[in-house]
Order: C-alpha cells, then sequence, then structure tokens
C-alpha cells in the first residue's frame, strides 16, 4: 500500500481549506440562522403541529449542512496541529460555531417550555414519532436551562473559556516529540510510538518509556494545571447556576441513566477489583517477577511480541468482520479501500485514535496511530466498530444520527470480541494463544477497572475544586490513592505515574465520559454471550441495536437485542465472563 494511501483523503469532503465550495457553505450560515431566527422565534408554542414537525426539520436541515464543514476543519486540524491554515481554519469554526449557537438556541428552550398537555397534542402527530427521544431529551434539561439572554452569555464565555483550555490542551500535548535510547541509538518519537514501548520485551525499556512520557506532561504541569483547574472551575460554576447536584449530574441526564444506576454500576466494578488484581499477580507469575509495576501490565507474556505490518491488520480486521457478516466487512474495508483513515503517527497529529461520524449523507473517517502492536490492532477493529455504526445509523435523519454515549462503544467494542475470536480460533501456538488470551482480559481490564478509576478521580477532582485552587501534588494525590485502589498490594507505581491524569483527553474533551467505556464492556459481554449461544438467530436484534443510532433510549435500544440493563445481576454477568477468562489462563499458564 502507497503512503499516501496511508493518510486519509478529507478532499472527499472539500478539495482543500481555501476551496470556494468550502467558503461558499462556511459564508451561508450565519444567514441562514438568522432566517430561521426571524421565521419561528417566540412563535414556537403557536405553531400547529404541522407547523411545528416542518419547524423541527428545517432546524435538523441546517444542522446537517453545519456538520460538514465544521467536521472537515477538525479532522485537518487533528491531522496536523502545527499546520498554520489548518489552525486558522479550526479557530474559525470554532469562532462561527459560537455564533450560530447563540442564534439557533432559542429553538431548544422554547422546544422546552411547551406544556405537557401540548407536547402530547404533538405526540399524536404520526409523522413526529421519529423526533420524540429528540424532543424528549431536550425537555429533561428544562430544569437546568436559563432564560435564552443567559444561555447565549454561557455559550458566547465558552469560547475563551472551555473551547479555548481544550484547545491549548491539544495543541501541546499535540506538539510532543521525545527522546529514549534504544539499542545504543538516540531515537525521536511520538507520544504514540514511545507508548507503544509499553508492550516491549524489557523491562527497563518499558520503565524508561512511561517515564519520559510522562515526565514530559510533568515538565509542563505549570500549563496542564491552569487547564484542569479552570475546566473543573467553570463546570462549577455553571453547575451552581443550573443548580445540578453533583457534577456528573448533567452527563447522566443527558445518557438518560439515574444517577443512582451509574453508582450501582461503578460500586459493582469497584467490588469486583480483586480479579484484576489476582490476575496482575498470575501475569507477576508469567513475567518471573515477585510484583508488577504499573508499566509492565501490558508487557509480553511471550519472548518475542508478535507484530503485525498494517497490511496484516487491516485484512485480519476486515476478515473479522465479514466473517460475521459480509456487509459488515465491505463496509469496513471501504475506510481504506476509499482513503477515509489516518494510520500512522507523527509529530503534530492527535494522539490516541477516534472515528468521526459527520452525517447520515456523508461518510465517516477514522483517526489511528498505528505502531504494529497487539493492542493497535485491536484498536483498528475498535475504531472500525465506531464507524460501522455511523454507516449502519444513517438510516436515521440527523437529530437521531449519534448513538447515546453509554450505547456509543458498543459496536466498537463488539468488533474487538469478533477480532479476538477469529485469533483465537486460527492460532495453534499455545504461546500466542496465551498473549491473545492475556491481552483481551487486559482490555477487559483496561476498559472496565481502569474507566471507573478514571471516573472517581474525576469526580474527586471537580468536587474539591469548588473548595480552591488544586495543587499539582493534591492532583497527584487523587490520582494515585484511586489508582491504588485498582492495584492494591498487586501492583507498583512508578514514580512518574503522578502524572497519569494529565494526558488523559477524555477529561478535557467529555467530561464523565469513561463510565460509558464500562457500560459498553459489560453491555458488549452480554451481547458476545447472546451471540455464541444463538448464533444467526442473535443478528437481526444486533443490527437493529445499531441501525437505531439515537432514536430511542438505552434501555429502549439494548431490548432490541434482548438484552435488560435493567436487570439487577445485568453488570455481574459481565465480570463472571471476565473471571472465566482468568480461570481459562490459569490452565495455560
Amino acid at each position: 500500500m502507497p503512503n499516501t494511501a496511508l493518510t486519509w483523503n478529507t478532499a472527499l469532503l472539500y478539495p482543500a481549506p481555501d476551496s470556494p465550495e468550502l467558503e461558499a457553505d462556511l459564508g451561508s450560515f450565519e444567514q441562514l440562522a438568522a432566517d430561521f431566527r426571524d421565521t419561528y422565534f417566540e412563535r414556537i408554542s403557536t405553531l400547529d403541529n404541522t407547523a411545528l414537525l416542518s419547524a423541527i426539520r428545517e432546524y435538523e436541515a441546517l444542522q446537517t449542512r453545519m456538520s460538514k464543514p465544521f467536521c472537515y476543519a477538525h479532522l485537518l486540524f487533528a491531522a496536523d496541529s502545527g499546520n498554520e491554515t489548518n489552525r486558522a481554519l479550526s479557530q474559525r469554526c470554532s469562532e462561527l460555531g459560537s455564533k450560530l449557537s447563540q442564534q439557533l438556541l432559542f429553538f431548544d428552550l422554547e422546544l422546552m417550555e411547551l406544556n405537557d398537555e401540548r407536547f402530547d397534542e404533538f405526540r399524536s402527530l404520526p409523522d413526529a414519532s421519529a423526533y420524540l427521544h429528540f424532543m424528549e431529551g431536550i425537555r429533561k434539561f428544562c430544569p437546568h436551562t436559563l432564560k435564552e439572554n443567559e444561555e447565549r452569555l454561557l455559550t458566547r464565555k465558552d469560547l475563551t473559556g472551555v473551547r479555548a483550555f481544550t484547545k491549548l490542551f491539544d495543541e501541546l500535548s499535540a506538539s510532543f516529540s521525545y527522546q529514549i535510547e534504544l539499542d545504543g541509538e538516540q531515537k525521536t518519537l511520538t507520544g504514540e510510538e514511545l507508548l507503544s514501548l509499553l508492550h516491549h520485551t524489557s523491562p527497563d525499556v518499558r520503565f524508561r518509556a512511561m517515564t519520559i512520557f510522562l515526565e514530559r506532561h510533568g515538565e509542563n504541569g505549570i500549563v496542564y494545571n491552569s487547564v484542569f483547574n479552570n475546566m473543573a472551575l467553570d463546570h462549577g460554576q455553571e453547575m451552581e447556576l443550573r443548580q445540578y447536584k453533583t457534577p456528573i449530574q448533567p452527563t447522566n441526564i443527558g445518557n438518560e441513566i439515574p444517577d443512582e444506576a451509574v453508582e450501582h454500576l461503578m460500586s459493582v466494578t469497584e467490588s469486583n477489583y480483586g480479579l484484576a488484581q489476582e490476575y496482575f499477580r498470575i501475569k507477576a507469575g508469567m513475567l518471573k517477577v515477585d510484583k508488577l509495576r504499573n508499566c509492565d501490565i501490558y508487557a509480553p507474556v511471550a519472548e518475542a511480541e508478535r507484530t503485525y505490518t498494517f497490511e496484516e491488520a487491516r485484512s485480519l480486521v476486515v476478515e473479522s468482520y465479514r466473517e460475521y457478516q459480509p456487509e459488515f466487512g465491505d463496509i469496513v474495508d471501504a475506510f481504506f479501500a476509499e482513503r477515509r483513515v489516518d494510520v500512522l503517527p507523527r509529530t503534530g497529529k492527535s494522539g490516541g485514535a477516534f472515528a468521526m461520524g459527520i452525517s447520515p449523507d456523508v461518510p465517516p473517517f477514522l483517526l489511528l496511530n498505528y505502531t504494529g502492536t497487539l493492542r493497535d490492532l485491536a484498536t483498528i477493529a475498535h475504531e472500525a466498530g465506531h464507524g460501522l455504526h455511523f454507516v449502519i445509523s444513517q438510516k436515521q435523519s440527523m437529530l437521531n444520527y449519534h448513538a447515546p454515549l453509554p450505547l456509543a462503544e458498543t459496536a466498537s467494542v463488539f468488533g474487538e470480541m469478533l477480532l479476538t475470536r477469529r485469533l483465537l480460533d486460527n492460532e495453534q501456538d499455545p504461546d500466542v494463544r496465551r498473549s491473545l488470551l492475556c491481552a483481551k482480559i487486559e482490555d477487559i481490564i483496561a476498559t472496565t477497572f481502569r474507566q471507573t478509576v478514571l471516573t472517581r478521580f474525576e469526580l474527586r477532582l471537580h468536587n474539591e475544586r469548588t473548595t480552591g485552587l488544586l495543587s499539582n501534588d493534591r492532583i497527584a494525590e487523587l490520582w494515585l490513592e484511586e489508582n491504588g485502589k485498582l492495584y492494591g498490594e498487586s501492583v507498583e507505581m512508578i514514580p512518574a505515574y503522578r502524572w497519569g491524569w494529565s494526558y488523559i483527553s477524555h477529561f478535557i474533551h467529555s467530561r464523565f465520559y469513561c463510565y460509558s467505556y464500562t457500560f459498553a464492556e459489560l453491555l458488549v459481554l452480554a451481547l458476545f454471550q447472546k451471540y455464541r449461544e444463538d448464533g444467526d438467530a442473535f443478528k437481526p436484534g444486533y443490527h437493529a441495536l445499531l441501525e437505531s443510532g439515537g432514536a430511542l433510549s438505552p434501555a429502549d435500544t439494548a431490548r432490541l437485542a434482548g438484552i435488560d440493563i435493567t436487570d439487577s445481576g445485568f453488570w455481574q454477568k459481565g465480570y463472571d465472563v471476565l473471571a472465566g477468562l482468568i480461570e481459562e489462563l490459569k490452565l495455560i499458564a
């Protein structure tokens, strides 16, 4: 595959950042928003059912038009945040987005203010059914919503507040390169390349890689402290204005999951921390050490870890999906064939990985930072699952396109399970099978236990910020205390890990997102078990789950696949699957 095929082709969206097509779109939005406001401002409650439905569809069409250029700007910035053209376009779209939000804010507010009798009347309109969940989702925030002028002021100040700090975090983190000595040679690596060394066979290399990565963030501790403190302060002040009781409450309302259910999910997870500690002790024995350090958690258990070329990885992932269902394989393969994937790490490129679903009319894109490890192979399957979900849910219109956060990880985690099953079923070498089993256990630990650690830390950070500025030492204490609950006596945290909080972008981009990973992992373990029991009979329900996008609540969406998330023992079933994998490992370890 030529190198050009390893970068995404954003010309599928617009020819270039200075193209007339992009300029025409961006230049039209303020007038379109103003026209919409002139037509409907302070009139929503007076509209009959048909006119109200027409207004919602106009609003949806405007959201669809705006999504393409704004996502294009984000893709360019993610691919190279050091490029001045990309930075300028990203900032322009951010400022324009803020203006448009202020212009259109009235629409959500007036939909909220419809009384229950009027809403029930609209509900009776047959063609309105596709928009009921959208409206119900908006109306749940009514007790916490301010007057329009106040909401506009909050939106306006975000441009120089949380959005500015988010951009600072992204640009600083993407600018780092790292020096490390490998095999007697000094090398310059990106953050993703450096972290891939946590899979190296040498304990010294793993220790130095994690230490160098985290200490580089520590060198910029003043900036990261400012970002985290101000993001938490801003949220705290907004909570007070909106009369939320806890920092996580607005996220839970948006996710349509009661506070008590989220707490139950995390409590059940914490009660199973012993499973992770048991695994860490088993792995220490496999590595012939008394105790793991946290830089050793992903150490290979074979003498030489298997690596995969990108072509091998692509083929394995596509065939994993195709084996489940040919249509799925074709959808995933199209990402690569149509160059909608940016593959390799480089300075200036965003770290980690993501899938961007733009709209029902535009194909999704994937960002990777592939270095050839088994973990990177799983990441391709993960992001391809997100992309698959975005494609299948394109049956929905824009307001129902994006799945609710608790279900946003469902297809991605399910895809990882498909890949793992394919690898295990086709591998005869016991050493490789042991490595695959360890990788899957570690992945479940990372996606459930670790995400609960992150959520608990995030909650404590926000709660303590209400009483004053947090020093880096205090943030480190909170971080190490929460991680210590997971690791117990089974894992030693290296000194540099005190900076482990500073690079996690979810804290900045998607407040309290992390528990969605726990939710999705346990849901998928139940789904996958059901698939293995029911075979082809399972597939229509799962397809319906993906196809529904955000048209239903998480509970109703899961029910399409035969899963009841309100079952009191539901979350524990996932950990029972993990316990079974650990027992299986004991037999071959």
